[in-house]
């Protein structure tokens, strides 16, 4: 009963067109152009070309009288312009070194094609590697997962669902991928290896049952409560130290600044900014023409026989996708044109200086104010989408970060903070690493007042270790 009235309310709230274009919105430059490629392939009547369709055009409605067809909403020529209005026109800019190669959740996406997966746990695979970030974990709550899957791609799934999904991502290489945490990172690892081995048998042992004290290196505890000898002990760490923590680098890795290929180009001419969409291998479409020629043909004929009728009903089911599918991609192209936009004028100092200094803080709610558009539309174009800027290719959602105030009183991004915290820590005696609330204080003599806590979380954030842990000998 619940799942029915859940199903009423989405069905209310999303139309298959706002589904694909969610999905679309997704999409990195390079998936972009693969997702064109399969649409093609897979309905006739969508081909490469500048025509245009009929933008006025009405859902199908699957229960409609075959005489009902109106053949003349898709014989319009007029010239399609949706591609002009953001892509550059300059060569030079489609012209990205790139090794060939797939990207991480390509490389995921390719492997999950061999899993046994019913109809219903396929969108949800496909949903889940794209929640996996860069490092190989899958950060996010199921119950977020589940909620997402509803309201975006208008699939109800329970927990147990998800998470049935989840273990067969699993197997997937590399071996840990899709973990939620390092202990459940380790012991996937951990699990594929020879489970006949003692030492393996040792370290899930410890993984699954002392992790905390591992991870705080409490050797002599671990070995009394696991009963383990030192030479066992040593077994055992040589056994895990051998595994990867960061299982996504090892694909990421061979995928470096040079393969990434940016959704958006910057450019800057006295002073004012110039923001392109990367048109790549991206072609124009329209419907296909052959399409166009049998429904001119059906419109002709005075008397249609059942059999031409039911032809007619294939011909819009297809075209009318044709149509979806195109429309999708022009309100894609708005989206990301106006959400790079307001992010590129709401950090104006920044790109006209690349001081990272003059980045200002800056949250998904600011720029889903500016474009009037919803924070998860927002996150899902920042998340997703590199910008090539004079300073480099970047990720949108570098630019996002929450503020506070100097000793002076004036408001800076935690992104300034965070790399002064980067340098004190380089600069460190590694005998006597800084504990955070040594941090702290020497954050404060230059000018910035952090509690030890918020330390804590900037160098949890940018991967640094407790000050026991970075200590060397």
């Amino acid at each position: 009963m619940l799942n029915q009235k859940l199903q009423l309310k989405l069905s209310q709230k999303l139309s298959p067109q706002q589904i694909q274009l969610m999905k679309l919105i997704q999409l990195t430059t390079a998936e972009f152009e693969q997702k064109i490629t399969n649409e093609i392939e897979e309905n006739p009547a969508l081909e490469k070309g500048s025509d245009s369709i009929d933008n006025d055009t009405n859902e199908y409605e699957g229960d409609r009288d075959e005489s009902d067809v109106n053949v003349d909403e898709y014989l319009s020529d007029e010239p399609d312009n949706y591609n002009l209005n953001y892509y550059s026109n300059e060569e030079e800019n489609n012209n990205f070194q790139t090794k060939e190669s797939v990207s991480f959740h390509q490389f995921l996406d390719n492997q999950s094609k061999n899993l046994i997966l019913t109809d219903s746990e396929k969108p949800i695979c496909e949903f889940l590697i794209g929640s996996i970030d860069e490092s190989g974990y899958l950060r996010r709550e199921i119950e977020d997962i589940i909620d997402d899957l509803a309201f975006t791609q208008n699939i109800v799934a329970n927990t147990n669902e998800v998470l049935s999904v989840l273990e067969k991502i699993h197997d997937l290489d590399p071996p840990g991928v899709g973990a939620r945490s390092l202990q459940e990172c380790l012991l996937i690892q951990l699990k594929k290896k020879n489970n006949s081995k003692q030492s393996i048998i040792n370290s899930i042992n410890l993984i699954e049952n002392e992790f905390e004290l591992f991870s705080k290196k409490k050797f002599s505890r671990i070995s009394e409560k696991l009963n383990l000898s030192q030479e066992d002990l040593r077994l055992v760490i040589e056994e895990i130290s051998r595994l990867n923590p960061k299982p996504g680098g090892s694909i990421t890795s061979e995928f470096s600044n040079n393969t990434i290929v940016p959704d958006f180009i910057l450019s800057i001419e006295d002073g004012n900014f110039i923001v392109e969409l990367n048109k790549r291998n991206s072609p124009e479409l329209r419907l296909s023409n052959s399409y166009k020629n049998i429904l001119e043909g059906y419109k002709n004929d005075p008397k249609k026989t059942k059999s031409q009728n039911q032809a007619i009903q294939f011909l819009k089911q297809k075209l009318d996708s044709a149509k979806w599918f195109i429309e999708a991609i022009e309100q894609r192209h708005q989206t990301l044109f106006q959400t790079v936009n307001a992010i590129v004028n709401f950090q104006k100092e920044y790109f006209l200086t690349g001081e990272e200094k003059n980045l200002k803080p800056m949250i998904l709610k600011d720029i889903a104010e500016i474009i009037n558009m919803d924070i998860s539309t927002v996150s899902r174009v920042a998340n997703s989408k590199y910008i090539d800027t004079p300073y480099g290719i970047k990720l949108l959602k570098s630019y996002f970060s929450e503020g506070m105030k100097n000793m002076e009183g004036e408001e800076i991004s935690t992104i300034e903070i965070k790399k002064i915290l980067q340098e004190i820590v380089n600069d460190e005696n590694k005998n006597k690493p800084l504990s955070d609330i040594e941090l702290s204080e020497k954050l404060s003599e230059k000018g910035y007042k952090v509690a030890r806590r918020t330390v804590s979380k900037y160098r949890e954030n940018l991967d640094i270790s407790v000050a026991r842990l970075r200590k060397e000998l």
